[in-house]
């Protein structure tokens, strides 16, 4: 008979849910990012406002549906302490990488696409380990 490990059971639901809500909130970053541009944000240092604004969009969103819906987490301060401090840290990867991808990459029609694909990804992936294993972490049993 093996041991179970608590919330490893529930790995597979949260990363699912996780992916649910992180495409939602992605299309509503990606979204706001090309209506911003869209709106004439799409110049020298107005791109990386416009990145910046739609982070924080999806960003918001992200943190109200994950807690609630992925993690299920109830928690205080130091909670949203935590999800401000690992969201600021991933902000500045988010709209550091889309920068470095609008300069590597080649004047096309696609470039902002690809552009905020890649940061978003370095962003998520960090997003998710962190706050599985910081941020909403289960509490232990202290029988356990």
């Amino acid at each position: 008979m093996a041991l179970a490990v608590p919330g490893k059971e529930r790995l597979p639901g949260q990363l699912l849910r996780f992916v649910l809500v992180g495409g939602f909130c992605a299309l509503l970053d990606y979204g706001s990012y090309q209506l911003l541009l869209a709106l004439g944000m799409d110049g020298p240092g107005l791109a990386d406002l416009a990145r910046a604004i739609s982070f924080v969009i999806g960003t918001s969103t992200a943190y109200v549906l994950n807690k609630r819906f992925t993690f299920n987490a109830t928690g205080g301060l130091k909670q949203v302490s935590s999800f401000i401090l690992l969201y600021g840290t991933t902000f500045f990867i988010a709209v550091g990488v889309n920068r470095l991808m609008l300069l590597a990459l080649p004047d096309t029609s696609w470039r902002s696409t690809l552009a905020w694909v890649v940061s978003q990804g370095a962003a998520t992936t960090i997003n998710f380990v962190m706050l599985k294993l910081v941020v909403f972490r289960e509490k232990r049993d202290s029988a356990e």
